[in-house]
């Protein structure tokens, strides 16, 4: 296997406003900070792919745009997945594995500011006997809480001390527009939205695109001084139907660890992509991460949540904390689909 290593990430900052460009012109600040960081050319770049979703854009084929700011001159390969773009990390680092190429730009793009995203996500679910209920992600995800709950693997001031930790990160991340940090007991006088679930309890949804730069053996080692090294990564699913899952647990999160090395040593800092508070808890549980691990520190999901786009920054925000020296080791997760349908877990360390 070719050492792999991030070697740059940029994003737009994430606020829940209308960002004034296109779907397209907000990738281009990400993608020039990317490559700036990486110290190269769009020219330098030999394979590129990225994670987005039509129906956020409402507009078959949209992807396409992208390669006017990705750069198509020389020629160069060019993939893209309908899915968060963590998805597209891996499948560009299956294709630095073949050997031919020594770089790779993934990109990440959520507008999700152009539609109803209640509505859009409905359209994700099973579409014999989920999508014709019309269920809302809030809804679907009280579900699993009220699983947690009545399983006693959670309360609601647990989670409320969650959401209050990630407000309080949040305002120490530049990439990020907060200003405000509630305590939990102010949470839990917040009304519900759907119980057991409340506002600070749910994700705050945001335009954003993100970008992030991979490379492999020397050139990994010439182009950064201290590279994020993937040390291991693998993606699962759980089924789609959600009447057939254990909602309190999550079985491809932890096959998907184990299988990208996570028992391989300690873990300094996990960036999960938690967009419930609830879920950090299944996560936590299912990743076997005990307190001593960092969680989230870039305020996450919770606090920032560009859709299709946060998978992505999870692994650039793991990258950032090893480039930090805050961890030697992190983990970094991302899911898509309904209740953490589908998991994927990328191992990222330190040169020893």
């Amino acid at each position: 296997m070719r050492d792999v290593a991030v070697i740059a990430f940029a994003q737009t900052p994430l606020q829940p406003a209308w960002n004034e460009g296109n779907d397209i012109e907000i990738l281009i600040e990400p993608i020039r900070g990317a490559l700036a960081q990486a110290g190269l050319k769009r020219s330098d770049i030999q394979f590129t792919t990225g994670g987005s979703n039509d129906f956020l854009v409402g507009q078959a084929f949209s992807f396409v745009r992208a390669l006017d700011v990705v750069g198509v001159h020389p020629y160069k390969e060019d993939s893209h997945v309908e899915m968060d773009a963590a998805w597209a990390l891996y499948e560009a680092w299956v294709r630095l594995q073949l050997g031919d190429i020594d770089t790779a730009l993934v990109w990440a793009l959520g507008k999700t500011s152009l539609g109803n995203m209640d509505e859009l996500m409905t359209l994700s679910v099973d579409p014999y006997y989920l999508a014709p209920l019309r269920p809302d992600p809030a809804s679907l995800a009280a579900l699993q809480a009220r699983a947690l709950l009545d399983a006693g693997l959670g309360t609601e001031r647990d989670w409320a001390e969650i959401a209050a930790a990630r407000q309080a990160s949040a305002l120490h991340n530049p990439d990020v527009v907060w200003t405000q940090v509630k305590s939990a007991d102010d949470i839990l006088q917040e009304p519900y939205t759907a119980t057991p679930l409340r506002p600070s309890l749910t994700p705050r949804l945001c335009d954003g695109a993100a970008c992030v730069v991979l490379a492999a053996d020397a050139t990994a080692r010439r182009q950064a001084q201290r590279p994020a090294w993937i040390r291991g990564i693998d993606h699962r699913t759980d089924a789609h139907a959600l009447g057939v899952r254990n909602l309190t647990d999550c079985p491809s999160a932890r096959l998907a660890g184990q299988r990208a090395g996570l028992g391989a040593g300690a873990v300094d800092v996990a960036e999960l992509h938690a967009a419930f508070a609830h879920e950090e808890t299944v996560l936590r549980r299912a990743l076997g991460l005990g307190d001593r691990v960092v969680v989230n520190p870039s305020g996450g999901p919770l606090t920032a949540n560009a859709v299709m786009a946060s998978g992505l920054v999870r692994i650039g925000e793991a990258a950032r904390a090893i480039w930090r020296g805050q961890a030697k080791r992190a983990l970094a997760h991302a899911t898509h689909g309904p209740c953490l349908q589908s998991n994927l877990v990328c191992m990222l360390e330190a040169d020893a």
